[in-house]
């Protein structure tokens, strides 16, 4: 199932005029629109793709790995949200990232990285000890924070590159292991600028995560029907 259809045709439109200064304003309203709906909505507000993957979800939920060829919906909504907080606010925003000791804490966890390298047993473990709520808040947190960052940019900003002291604070700071599986992502995220960074993981890769935890979903309440 896919909870988002339309999806396609507007980061289409997104990478055709993001890197455009007469398109900037279309482009930011856009980028800024597209983010919201992978995040838990405002209070008041028309529910969004997260709200439509989390609402009704019991914790247990969160740990179940129907097959060896998924995952589990804790593991993704960790590993986009860690991605967020560590290309945002490190990459584009120069700054420090969220996740803190009173973090992990509150998410009874000491997993720092995405999740990448992670084998099924190490992710069911993560996933049946990982705080629901806190993962929720967190999410929260980061997205909050990434609107204000998104909100700042200007169109010049878009074609900054992103810098290798922010890439080695990630590596420092634990948001990727040493672990092929992770290490690659630096040299991903190293070769963008900020609109690549915003195109791809800000927006697209949020949605197929997304897309992939409603799935699981589903296969969990065809399983316990």
């Amino acid at each position: 199932m896919h909870i988002a259809p339309d999806w396609n045709e507007r980061q289409a439109r997104l990478r055709e005029i993001i890197r455009k200064p007469e398109f900037y304003n279309e482009a930011q309203a856009l980028f800024l629109s597209m983010h919201r709906a992978v995040h838990f909505s405002a209070d008041g507000a028309a529910p969004t793709y997260m709200d439509t993957v989390w609402d009704g979800l019991a914790p247990a939920d969160i740990a179940v790995m129907p097959t060896a060829k998924d995952v589990t919906i804790a593991w993704n909504i960790w590993h986009i949200t860690r991605i967020e907080d560590l290309t945002v606010n490190i990459l584009i925003d120069c700054a420090n990232q969220l996740l803190n000791h009173s973090w992990l804490a509150r998410l009874n966890t000491a997993v720092t990285d995405t999740g990448n390298a992670m084998t099924d047993d190490e992710i069911v473990d993560f996933s049946r000890n990982i705080d629901m709520e806190a993962l929720k808040r967190y999410r929260l947190a980061v997205g909050e924070n990434t609107q204000k960052v998104l909100q700042a940019l200007s169109c010049d900003d878009m074609k900054r590159k992103v810098r290798p002291e922010g890439l080695e604070k990630i590596r420092g700071e634990g948001g990727v292991t040493a672990h092929p599986d992770s290490e690659w992502l630096l040299d991903f995220w190293g070769r963008k600028d900020v609109a690549g960074i915003i195109l791809m993981p800000v927006t697209r890769h949020q949605i197929g995560h997304l897309n992939d935890s409603a799935a699981l979903k589903n296969a969990i309440r065809r399983k316990n029907a």
